[in-house]
């Protein structure tokens, strides 16, 4: 039985978009002592341009969440970060479905798709908060005892 679920958080470069979804989904499952860790991973890290977005940083910073609570650099995802983790969430799904159809065909439907795009098509004021409405849902949903997992001892199923 595993100790804690995992919630694998994917986007592209691994600086932005899913290490600020895992640093403010891990602050918020700690604060309602859930069984559950984010880590996040990219499908393409070495496109990142930065360790840390400094946009997502100063959010974090603005909401006094450590953004180390995130993983350290961007870091490219693998089939073992997929089988590994009870949930997988690709951030914008008309950029990460492909990228799911060329590398991990399988895992095609077996990941929940949100709708946040990258800086390009929305600015940090307007996809950060948009990240912080899908995750709160998200751990609404997992403390309402929809996704207990490892308190039932089986893994979640959405």
């Amino acid at each position: 039985m595993k100790a804690r679920q995992t919630l694998l958080f994917l986007c592209t470069g691994n600086f932005y978009r899913s290490r600020y979804a895992e640093a403010y989904f891990n602050h918020q499952a700690r604060n309602l002592d859930l069984l559950w860790t984010a880590e996040s991973r990219g499908f393409r890290p070495h496109l990142a341009q930065e360790d840390f977005s400094h946009l997502a940083a100063k959010r974090l910073s603005e909401l006094e969440i450590p953004f180390s609570i995130a993983g350290k650099k961007p870091t490219r995802v693998e089939l073992n970060d997929l089988t590994e983790a009870s949930l997988v969430v690709a951030l914008y799904e008309s950029e990460h479905r492909p990228m799911f159809q060329s590398q991990f065909p399988e895992w095609l439907e077996r990941v929940r798709y949100w709708n946040i795009p990258d800086i390009d098509e929305a600015p940090s004021e307007v996809a950060l908060p948009m990240i912080e409405s899908e995750v709160d849902r998200l751990v609404r949903s997992l403390h309402s005892g929809h996704a207990l997992g490892v308190l039932e001892d089986v893994l979640v199923e959405f």
